[in-house]
C-alpha cells in the first residue's frame, strides 16, 4: 500500500477576509451557543472556518499573530460551551431518540467547526508561515500553501506506507532562468544527479516549468519522520525560494508515501520518478509519475520499448513516465500519451502523472479494486489523494475514481478510468475530464460527487503512535455515548428508554403477543460475536416460549432460512450498515416475512434503511481508522444489551429487578474501562515478556467470558498474523496442549465456585508447559499457577467480560508491537544493503563495504536469536538462510564462503541479492503494521550493475570461454583474478582442459585431457601417462584458485583455472600465455593486487629492509618474473646494494 497525492491550483480572486468580521462571527457563535442554540452556534463557526480556506484564508492569517490569539480564545469558549452541552444530554434521562440523535448531531458539527477552525485553518497557517518566513510575498505563501497541503495529506495517509516519500514540486511563471546571477551559484550541484535524488533540480525553459523534488527513504523510522525530513529540505531550499518569491510564479504538486514491493528502499526508488534516461535527450518531455499498486509486466515495458534506466532505479513505477515521455515526443497529446500507456499496464494501479510543459495539469487513471483515487474539490484547487482522508483538510467534497467501472459492458478493455485535471478550472467540475481506459468519453455531473462522512477530527492520532492505540483508549467514552438518554428511571427502578424509532410500537406488540417464537441475531467478524452477547443476555432474560441464538448471517442466509419467517424477528449488527453478507441475508428474511432491527453505528446506512427499528451506536461517527476494529465491539454490547432489555421487557419475561441490575453495571463500565486503560504498561510487560517466543496460541473462556475469547481471538488473529484456536476453558485439556501454547485466560466476572474451576484447569495447562496468561478481577488469588495475572476492576459478572476485552484488546496491540520489534535487527542489516548500493557501483566494492558495515546488526540478531525470541514467529528454514547469509557476507572470504554454502556461481550481486531475498522474507514474516494489512513485497532487488558483466568483456576471459569453459563453473574469484591478468598478457598461445573424477581432498581423485587448443595439440602431457592427481594440478584443485607457472620441462608461461561446481573442483583449464615483458608501473600494480595479493606482499617484503617501496621500479621488472617468482626474489630488484668489504 502507497498513498499519492497531487495539489494543482489557480489564483484565488476572493478578496481576504476582514480580521473584525471572522472575530465578530465567533462572538456571535458563542452568543448562541450560552443561549442553548447549538445548531447556530455550529453553523456560524462552519462559515466562519469556510471563509479562512485556501489561499484568501491563508492571506488574512499569517503572520497575524493578534487574530490568531484572539480567535484561540473564542474557540476556548466554543469548547467550553461544547463541553456543557454533552453533559446537560448525558445527565437526561428517557429522551426520545430522534431528540438523543438531533442534539448529538448538533454538537458533531459544532466539534468539527471549532475543530476545522483550529487544526486545520490555524496550524495550516503557523505551518505556512513556518515555510515562508516573515514578510514572504504573496505567491511564495501560496506555493508554500499547496506544499504544506500535500504534506499535510502524506502524514495523514503514512499509515498505508512510510519506508520512503518524496514530493515533488513544479514552478512556472516565475521568469527566471539558469543564467541569472542570482539562480546561477544556487544550482551548483543539483542539476547531475541522474537518479533523482532529494534536493534534485531540472531546468526548465520558455513555457517549461522548473522540477524541484524532495526525498526520504529509511528502512527504520516513525510516521511523521519523512514530512519532517523533506519539509526541513523545503525550508532551507535558497533556490525554490527565490523562484516562487516572483510575483507570478505558480506551483503544482505530485507527492507519494511507499510501501515498498517492487525494487529496494532507495531514494532513487522513491516516488515520484522522472522520465529521464541514461544518454536521453535533455529537450525531450519531462514527466514525473507516482504509483500505487504493482505494474505487473514492467519488465516486458522495459524491454519492449527499449528503456535506458540507470540500474540503481529498479522500482516499476519509473516505465510510467518514461513511455508517457516518448509517446508524447512522438506527437501523442499528454493525454492520449497517458492514457494509451496506462493500458498496457497488468495489475492494479493508481497513477498519478505531472508534465513540465503542462504543469498546471495532472493526469490520474485507476484500474481494478486494489487501489483508489479521489479528487477533492476545494476553493480554487484540486487536491488529490489515495483515500478520502487525504482530502478533507481543505473539502469534504469529492469525485471518487472507480478503476472496476465498464463503459461498455461489451468491451473489458473500457474498465477502469483516467481523469485530467486542468488548473485552469481548478476547483470545479468543468476542470476535470472523465474517461474510460479505452478513451470513451463519461459525462461528470454532480451526482458524482461525494461528501465525505469523516473530518480530521476523526482522523487525528494525537499522542498515540498508532490509529489502533487511539481507537481503543476512545472506547470507554464510545460505550457512554451509547447509552446516553436511553436509560429511563421509573418506580426507583432503572429501564431501556427506547422509542418507536427502535422498537417499533408494531414488533413490540407483537413481542407482547407472542407472535415471535424466534429471535436470530446476525452479524459478520466482531459484529457477529458482540450478537452472542446480546443474545446470551436475552436467553438470561426470556422464558422457552421464545428460541434466541446467534449466529453468522451467513450460517442464517445459508441454513436456516425458512420460507415462512413471520415468527422470527432478526436483529442484525454491523458497524458501517454496508457488511454484504449482513445486508442479503436482511433482505433474504424479509422476503420471508421476518422483522428485522439493527443496531449499526453509521447513520443512513443500507442496513439502516432496510431495517423496521435502528439502535445507533455511540454518535455515529465513531470513525475507525485501524484495520482491526475495537471500540465499534463495545458500544455494540451496549446496544445489545440495552436492546435485550427493551425486549425482554416487552416479551413480559424476565424481571425489572435483573433489567436494573443490568442497566446499573452497564453505567460503571465506561470508567471501568478506563481503569484497564491505565493497565497498558503492565499488559505490554507481559506481552513483550511472552508473544515473540511462542509459536501456538489459544484464547479460552467460558460463560459470558466465552465471548471475550471469541472477540479476543478475531484482534489476535488479526493483529499478530497467527492462527489461534479458542475453546472453553474446561475444553483445553481435552484439544491440543501437547504444543505448549501460550494461553489467554478470560476469567473475570467468576463465581467462587467457577473460578476455583478455572484455577485447577490453569494448573493443568502449566503442568503440560503451556503458558497461561490470566485476565481475572481485582482480589482474585487463586491463579497463582499462570505465568502471568492481570487484574482488572471488579464489576456486575454480566458485563465482566467487557473488561476481559479490552485487556485482550490491549495485549494484542502490545504483542504485535512486539513481534515487529524482533525486525530491527534485520531492518537494519537491510538499510545497510540499500544505503550502500542506492547509487549503483562496483559489486566488490558494494559487499566490501556492506561486509564492513553489517555486523552490529548481525551480531544483535544472532544473540536474540539464541535467546528463543524468534521461536515463535520466524520460519526455522528462513532464520537458518538469514543465519547462513549473514555469516557468508560477514566471513573473511563472502565469496567462498557463499559458493561452498549455496553451491552457486558466487559473485557479489548475487551476494546481496540473495541476502536481500533472506531478510526480506524474514522482515516479511515478523512485521506487525497494527493500523493497516500486512503487504508482501513483490520482488526487492538490489539493482547494481552486474560485476561479470565488466569481466566477461577482456580478452583473457573470452579466451578461457571460446575454449569451452561454462561460465558457471567460473568462481567470480577466478573470473575476477583472470580479468586482473589481462593487461599482462600478449597473447594466448593455447589452451589444455582437464576433467577432474573422484575425492580430491582424499588423494584418490583422478585427471583426463578433455580437449585441447592451439599449441597444446603438439605438446605431451603427464596426464596421458598418468591420470592420477598430483602435484600443481592437485595444489589447484584443492586450493580451487588460479595460479600461474611456468612449466617445469619447457619453461612455458602457463595460467592455471581451476573449474568448480559448489564445493567441488570438477575441471582445469590450462592456458598457455605469453607475457608482455614490461609493462607501465600502474598497470602492472594493479595487475599485481589482482592476483594473489602479490602487490602488498611485495611492498611488506620491501619495506622490511628497505624502508621504503619505489612503485616506479614495477615498469623494470619483467612481468613473468613479477608474478611467478617468489616474492622474496622479486623483492631483490628493490634492493639496495652494498658496498663491499
Amino acid at each position: 500500500m502507497c498513498g499519492i497525492i497531487c495539489v494543482v491550483s489557480r489564483p484565488s480572486a476572493r478578496p481576504l477576509p476582514l480580521a473584525a468580521d471572522i472575530l465578530d462571527a465567533l462572538d456571535r457563535a458563542i452568543a448562541a451557543g450560552q443561549a442553548s442554540n447549538i445548531a447556530e452556534c455550529g453553523r456560524v463557526v462552519a462559515d466562519a472556518d469556510k471563509s479562512l480556506r485556501g489561499e484568501s484564508g491563508l492571506g488574512t492569517l499569517i503572520d497575524n499573530i493578534a487574530l490568531v490569539a484572539q480567535l484561540n480564545g473564542r474557540l476556548d469558549s466554543l469548547d467550553a460551551l461544547a463541553v456543557a452541552a454533552e453533559a446537560q444530554l448525558e445527565s437526561e434521562a428517557g429522551l426520545p431518540t430522534r431528540e438523543v440523535e438531533r442534539r448529538s448531531n448538533e454538537l458533531i458539527a459544532l466539534r468539527d467547526a471549532t475543530w476545522s477552525l483550529r487544526n486545520d485553518r490555524l496550524r495550516t497557517a503557523k505551518a505556512v508561515g513556518d515555510l515562508a518566513g516573515k514578510d514572504a510575498s504573496a505567491s511564495a505563501r501560496n506555493a508554500y500553501l499547496a506544499i504544506q497541503q500535500a504534506f499535510s495529506a502524506l502524514d495523514r495517509m503514512e499509515v498505508r506506507g512510510r519506508d520512503s516519500a518524496g514530493v515533488h514540486v513544479l514552478v512556472w511563471g516565475h521568469g527566471l532562468d539558469a543564467s541569472n546571477k542570482q539562480v546561477a551559484p544556487l544550482l551548483a550541484g543539483r542539476l547531475d544527479d541522474a537518479l533523482f535524488t532529494n534536493g534534485s533540480v531540472r531546468v526548465g525553459g520558455g513555457d517549461r516549468a522548473w522540477s524541484f523534488v524532495y526525498k526520504a527513504a529509511a528502512e527504520i523510522g516513525e510516521l511523521g519522520d519523512n514530512t519532517r525530513a523533506m519539509r526541513a529540505a523545503v525550508s532551507s531550499d535558497a533556490l525554490l525560494r527565490l523562484l516562487i518569491s516572483q510575483p507570478n510564479a505558480r506551483v503544482s504538486i505530485l507527492g507519494h508515501t511507499r510501501w515498498a514491493s517492487v525494487g529496494i528502499i532507495s531514494e532513487p526508488n522513491a516516488h515520484p520518478v522522472n522520465s529521464e534516461e541514461v544518454g536521453g535527450n535533455a529537450s525531450a518531455p519531462y514527466m514525473l509519475a507516482a504509483l500505487n499498486g504493482d505494474v505487473d509486466n514492467h519488465a516486458d515495458i522495459k524491454v519492449r520499448n527499449a528503456l535506458h534506466i540507470a540500474e540503481p532505479i529498479t522500482t516499476d513505477a519509473k516505465v510510467i513516465p518514461t513511455v508517457v515521455a516518448r509517446k508524447n515526443a512522438a506527437g501523442m497529446s499528454l493525454v492520449d500519451a497517458f492514457r494509451e500507456t496506462v493500458a498496457e499496464f497488468e495489475g492494479s494501479v493508481a497513477i498519478a502523472v505531472a508534465s513540465a510543459d503542462q504543469p498546471h495539469d495532472i493526469m490520474l487513471a485507476l484500474r481494478g479494486s486494489g487501489q483508489g483515487l479521489y479528487v477533492g474539490i476545494a476553493e480554487d484547487r484540486f487536491i488529490v489523494a489515495s483515500e478520502p482522508y487525504g482530502v478533507v483538510e481543505e473539502t469534504l467534497h469529492y469525485v471518487r475514481m472507480d478503476g472496476e467501472a465498464l463503459a461498455d459492458p461489451q468491451n473489458p478493455s473500457s474498465r477502469g478510468q483516467v481523469i485530467a485535471l486542468s488548473g485552469a478550472h481548478a476547483g470545479s467540475l468543468e476542470g476535470i475530464q472523465l474517461l474510460a481506459y479505452d478513451g470513451t468519453s463519461i459525462a461528470l455531473s454532480e451526482a458524482h460527487v461525494s461528501v465525505a462522512e469523516v473530518t480530521t477530527r476523526d482522523i487525528d492520532r494525537g499522542e498515540h503512535k498508532h490509529f489502533l492505540s487511539k481507537e481503543i483508549a476512545e472506547a470507554p467514552h464510545s460505550f457512554r455515548k451509547t447509552l446516553r438518554g436511553k436509560i429511563a428511571e421509573r418506580n426507583g427502578q432503572l429501564f431501556a428508554a427506547l422509542d418507536d424509532s427502535v422498537l417499533p410500537a408494531e414488533i413490540r406488540a407483537k413481542l407482547t403477543a407472542g407472535t415471535y417464537r424466534r429471535i436470530r441475531v446476525i452479524g459478520q467478524g466482531t459484529a457477529a460475536i458482540a450478537g452472542r452477547s446480546l443474545a446470551q443476555l436475552l436467553r438470561t432474560m426470556v422464558d422457552h416460549r421464545v428460541q434466541v441464538d446467534a449466529l453468522p448471517a451467513t450460517e442464517l442466509s445459508g441454513f436456516q432460512l425458512q420460507l415462512d419467517m413471520t415468527d422470527t424477528l432478526i436483529i442484525a449488527i454491523s458497524q458501517s450498515g454496508t457488511t454484504t453478507d449482513t445486508n442479503r441475508t436482511v433482505d433474504l428474511a424479509r422476503t420471508r416475512g421476518a422483522s428485522v432491527l439493527a443496531i449499526v453505528n453509521r447513520r443512513g446506512s443500507e442496513l439502516a434503511a432496510k431495517a423496521d427499528g435502528v439502535l445507533f451506536t455511540s454518535d455515529g461517527r465513531d470513525v475507525e481508522m485501524s484495520v482491526a476494529s475495537t471500540k465499534a465491539f463495545y458500544s455494540q454490547v451496549a446496544a445489545g444489551a440495552l436492546l435485550a432489555c427493551a425486549i425482554s421487557e416487552a416479551l413480559g419475561s424476565g424481571s425489572h429487578d435483573e433489567r436494573h441490575q443490568l442497566l446499573v453495571a452497564l453505567r460503571t463500565i465506561p470508567e471501568a474501562m478506563s481503569q484497564v486503560l491505565l493497565l497498558r504498561p503492565q499488559i505490554a510487560e507481559v506481552a513483550r515478556q511472552f508473544a515473540p517466543a511462542r509459536r501456538y496460541w489459544t484464547v479460552v473462556g467460558n460463560g459470558f467470558n466465552a465471548v471475550a475469547a471469541e472477540e479476543v481471538r478475531i484482534k489476535l488473529s488479526e493483529l499478530c498474523y497467527k492462527s489461534i484456536a479458542c475453546d472453553i476453558t474446561e475444553d483445553k485439556k481435552h484439544i491440543d496442549l501437547s504444543c505448549e501454547p501460550l494461553i489467554i485466560v478470560c476469567a473475570t466476572g467468576l463465581s467462587d465456585g467457577t473460578a476455583a474451576d478455572v484455577a485447577k484447569e490453569i494448573a493443568i495447562y502449566r503442568a503440560h508447559k503451556a503458558l497461561p496468561i490470566v485476565i481475572a478481577q481485582e482480589g482474585e488469588q487463586r491463579f497463582d499457577a499462570a505465568a502471568a495475572v492481570i487484574l482488572v476492576p471488579r464489576v456486575d459478572p454480566q458485563v465482566a467480560f467487557i473488561l476481559s476485552v479490552m485487556v485482550g484488546h490491549l495485549f494484542g496491540y502490545e504483542a504485535a508491537l512486539a513481534i515487529d520489534a524482533l525486525a530491527r535487527p534485520l531492518r537494519a542489516a537491510r538499510e545497510v544493503v540499500e544505503h550502500a548500493v542506492e547509487r549503483g557501483g562496483v559489486g566488490s566494492q558494494l559487499l566490501t563495504k556492506v561486509r564492513g558495515e553489517i555486523g552490529v546488526p548481525a551480531t544483535r540478531f544472532f544473540d536474540a536469536l539464541t535467546t528463543g525470541s524468534y521461536d515463535g514467529n520466524l520460519e526455522a528454514s528462513t532464520a537458518v538462510r538469514v543465519v547462513t547469509m549473514l555469516r557468508n557476507v560477514i566471513a573473511a572470504d563472502p565469496l567462498n564462503a557463499y559458493q561452498v554454502d549455496s553451491g552457486k556461481v558466487s559473485t557479489p550481486e548475487a551476494v546481496l541479492d540473495d541476502l536481500t531475498s533472506s531478510l526480506t522474507r524474514a522482515i516479511d514474516e515478523l512485521t506487525r503494521p497494527v493500523d493497516a494489512i500486512k503487504h508482501q513485497a513483490k520482488t526487492v532487488t538490489v539493482g547494481i550493475s552486474r560485476s561479470d558483466e565488466g569481466l566477461l568483456d577482456r580478452p583473457l576471459v573470452q579466451e578461457l570461454l571460446n575454449a569451452g569453459v561454462s561460465r558457471d563453473r567460473l568462481s567470480y574469484k577466478a573470473l575476477k583474478v583472470i580479468a586482473d591478468l589481462d593487461p599482462a598478457v600478449a597473447s594466448v598461445a593455447g589452451y589444455t582442459r582437464y576433467a577432474i573424477e573422484g575425492d580430491v581432498e582424499g588423494n584418490t581423485a583422478t585427471v583426463n585431457v578433455i580437449d585441447r587448443g592451439g599449441i597444446s595439440r603438439e605438446l605431451t602431457s603427464r596426464v596421458d601417462r598418468n591420470s592420477t592427481l598430483v602435484g600443481t594440478k592437485h595444489r589447484v584443485a584443492i586450493d580451487r584458485n588460479v595460479l600461474v607457472a611456468r612449466g617445469r620441462r619447457d619453461n612455458r608461461t602457463v595460467i592455471f583455472v581451476p573449474e568448480t561446481k559448489g564445493t567441488e573442483t570438477t575441471g582445469i583449464t590450462l592456458l598457455h600465455v605469453l607475457f608482455h615483458d614490461r609493462l607501465p608501473a600502474a598497470t602492472m600494480k594493479s595487475v599485481l593486487q589482482g592476483y594473489d595479493d602479490r602487490y602488498n606482499r611485495l611492498v611488506d617484503w620491501v619495506t622490511e629492509t628497505e624502508g621504503s617501496f619505489r612503485e616506479d621500479r614495477l615498469a623494470e621488472v619483467p612481468v613473468a618474473d613479477l608474478l611467478i617468482l617468489p616474492i622474496s626474489e622479486s623483492a631483490n630488484h628493490w634492493r639496495t646494494p652494498q658496498s663491499g668489504a
